[in-house]
């Protein structure tokens, strides 16, 4: 089957289902904002019982990543994020989902070979770009200040 860019577009176009943009959009933001307000929440109920703001920040941090590890291993994480998409992908939730996803898809491989080699599959390039981004821009404010 031979086919031209124009016959392939005209090809594809009719092959792809078109998804519902606006919908998805609010979905993400319901849940991005309900995954926000939860973190919010936390940090609030630790600043209430004594906590240093400080120590506030860094245990709603530690909540938030144990919550989303734990909703991951037991798979209801992947059921929100089907509905939800993007809206789940507030950076520290979302960062531990990257993480702990390939960690269960290997598990079977082994600690070594399964777990360890393939844990940060999907959140090593978010870690290097992420390190490069910081550099980049650390370099231009340091040119322009």
């Amino acid at each position: 089957m031979n086919m031209s860019k124009k016959q392939y577009k005209k090809y594809v176009k009719t092959k792809v289902t078109k998804s519902p943009l606006f919908k998805n959009m609010i979905k993400a933001y319901i849940t991005g904002g309900i995954i926000c307000t939860a973190g919010q929440l936390l940090n609030d109920s630790y600043l209430y019982f004594g906590f240093a703001e400080e120590q506030a920040g860094t245990l709603t941090s530690i909540t938030l990543v144990f919550l989303s590890a734990f909703l991951t291993s037991i798979g209801i994480y992947d059921k929100i994020a089907k509905h939800a998409g993007a809206g789940t992908l507030v950076p520290i939730t979302g960062f531990a989902n990257a993480v702990v996803s390939p960690a269960i898809e290997f598990k079977d491989e082994g600690y070594v070979l399964g777990v360890a080699a393939n844990i940060f599959k999907i959140a090593g390039p978010v870690i290097t770009y992420g390190v490069i981004a910081s550099v980049v821009s650390g370099l231009i404010y340091y040119a322009l200040g």
